[in-house]
């Protein structure tokens, strides 16, 4: 079973992130991958977060990704969610049972174009408001605790509160 467990933030997750990092720009070919960041709850410092390494990466060409570089990342222990409904991204899981005990990494891959670029706003904005990243991970915990087998479910329970901090975050009013 993949249970989602929320863990305190551990100091080590920026450090797993920038060697992650280091591997994508070591076996990804310079000019498909143009831009990677560390997004998602472990990249907020002090946020309490499932204890997996969400990354953004953006490249060239979703095609050309799938054909080129989804062949070198699975030979790296990565796994290509190939029946993924949503065209517009590429997700890829490193460590996803029962290959692996536990997830490690979320791989999100997009074009420059992808309106996913825009939860780089909500990073920030947790990242400069510690009183909302608490406000946050007090959610993640009651989900945690409430969909610990359902992740979809876990997901879905954050989506009005994502909402509610992006609109803070664009400065619109909430």
């Amino acid at each position: 079973m993949d249970e989602i467990v929320v863990e305190v933030y551990d100091l080590a997750w920026p450090g797993r992130y920038a060697v992650e990092a280091e591997l994508l720009r070591e076996v990804l070919p310079a000019e498909l991958r143009l831009r990677i960041e560390h997004f998602g709850s472990t990249a907020v410092p002090g946020l309490d977060a499932k204890p997996v390494i969400d990354i953004l990466l953006g490249v060239r060409d979703l095609r050309e990704m799938i054909e080129v570089g989804v062949p070198v990342l699975e030979a790296r222990g990565y796994s290509f969610w190939r029946d993924n409904p949503d065209k517009s991204r590429l997700f890829l899981v490193k460590g996803l049972p029962p290959s692996a005990p536990r997830r490690t990494h979320h791989l999100h891959v997009v074009e420059m174009d992808s309106p996913l670029w825009e939860r780089l706003l909500f990073r920030d904005y947790l990242r400069a408001n510690p009183e909302e990243a608490s406000r946050y991970a007090a959610l993640k915990r009651e989900l945690a605790a409430r969909d610990s087998a359902d992740r979809e479910a876990y997901t879905d329970g954050k989506g009005e509160y994502i909402a509610e901090v992006m609109r803070k975050a664009k400065g619109e009013p909430t």
